[in-house]
């Protein structure tokens, strides 16, 4: 068990450093763009949506900004007047990653009244969308809240990576105990066919 937790601690302290100059594009268009105040709807009177949720005044919507960090990691940031919606793609390099993360955020949006920002459902062709709105800017702080997107950021690989190795490590234990078992099984047959015989004519009795 060591020698697996140590590579753990060595592989995400790597992945960390590689990630920093990513969370760090992220942090500061984040940053810029949360300059966010209360704005009534030009639709519905006396009703106050999030612009950029609603879609209905063009006038209010800012322009999208896409941060890249390679085919399957990006952060969408689509700004508003009064209001920001922030969707995360994830690494997903395997079928098992795959898994882990779709799991992973079912996880989290069924609890998102928990979160305040997190929204239920993630828009097409993302995994997680967070929703901040000029009532959050007002009443947080505003780089508490960066704060809180970029450390979820940060350990949501670190989970997914932990799990996988986890995972990993278990089906190692399963697949060496069956193999044992095979072996034993091959290298005493009489023994097998025995025990197979004795309990077919327990079976037959009962």
């Amino acid at each position: 068990m060591i020698p697996i937790a140590s590579s753990s601690r060595v592989y995400t302290s790597a992945q960390s450093n590689t990630l920093r100059p990513y969370l760090n594009a992220v942090r500061s268009t984040l940053t810029a763009a949360l300059t966010l105040e209360n704005f009534s709807s030009q639709v519905v009177e006396r009703h106050n949506y999030p612009e950029v949720e609603a879609g209905n005044s063009q006038e209010t919507l800012l322009q999208p900004l896409l941060i890249s960090r390679n085919e399957s990691e990006r952060v969408l940031i689509e700004p508003s007047i009064n209001s920001i919606r922030l969707s995360i793609c994830i690494k997903q390099a395997d079928e098992i990653e795959r898994i882990l993360c779709k799991k992973f955020t079912r996880f989290m949006t069924m609890r998102a009244e928990g979160f305040v920002i997190l929204r239920r459902k993630a828009i097409p062709g993302y995994d997680i969308s967070f929703l901040i709105t000029n009532f959050h800017s007002e009443t947080m702080l505003k780089h508490k809240l960066v704060d809180f997107i970029i450390q979820f950021m940060e350990d949501v690989d670190k989970e997914i990576s932990e799990m996988k190795l986890s995972l990993n490590a278990r089906a190692r234990i399963v697949a060496e105990s069956y193999l044992v078992t095979v072996s034993q099984v091959f290298h005493n047959p009489s023994n097998h066919t025995s025990s197979v015989v004795r309990k077919t004519d327990l079976e037959h009795e009962r």
